[in-house]
């Protein structure tokens, strides 16, 4: 497939699956695009904008960081105790645990912490992996996903209405 039919099909896609959705205190997530380029932050307030870069990440085969990071919001809300230690375990081994299948890239003392504590987790047990792979997110795939295809197509798209 040609990279324009490519870009053109991505586009379609996306409209199809923001229809519907507010974004950003929008009715039209196409409307914050721009306000994407300001920041990461702005980007990952958004659901339009995280699901713009999750679809970036799957092109750079680094998918797993945004759905560890978003995973970790989610965790942060819970209030039952089971409900923490389930899904404190979930995430482990879905993101932390060595070879797991979407193992994240964190440093081994951090990893090894996690592991240690992952018996009795608590609210803070993912914080300073979230943290590590934020900064990863916003230090190498942000200004990358700032000058990919996909945000440049769904800029352009936005600029047109």
């Amino acid at each position: 497939m040609s990279r324009v039919l490519l870009l053109t099909s991505l586009v379609k896609d996306f409209n199809a699956i923001f229809k519907g959705r507010c974004c950003c205190y929008s009715k039209d997530p196409l409307d914050q695009v721009e306000s994407w380029g300001e920041s990461v932050d702005r980007l990952l307030e958004c659901k339009s904008g995280q699901t713009a870069f999750r679809e970036f990440l799957k092109t750079e085969f680094s998918e797993e960081n945004i759905l560890f990071w978003l995973a970790c919001e989610e965790y942060k809300k819970i209030k039952s105790t089971d409900e923490m230690v389930a899904t404190a375990n979930r995430i482990y081994a879905e993101f932390v645990e060595v070879e797991s299948p979407k193992q994240i890239n964190i440093d081994c003392g951090t990893r090894e912490t996690i592991t240690k504590h992952i018996s009795q987790p608590n609210l803070e047990s993912f914080d300073k992996a979230q943290r590590l792979i934020y900064g990863l997110m916003a230090r190498d795939c942000y200004p990358r996903f700032l000058k990919s295809d996909i945000y440049q197509a769904l800029l352009r798209r936005s600029q047109k209405r």
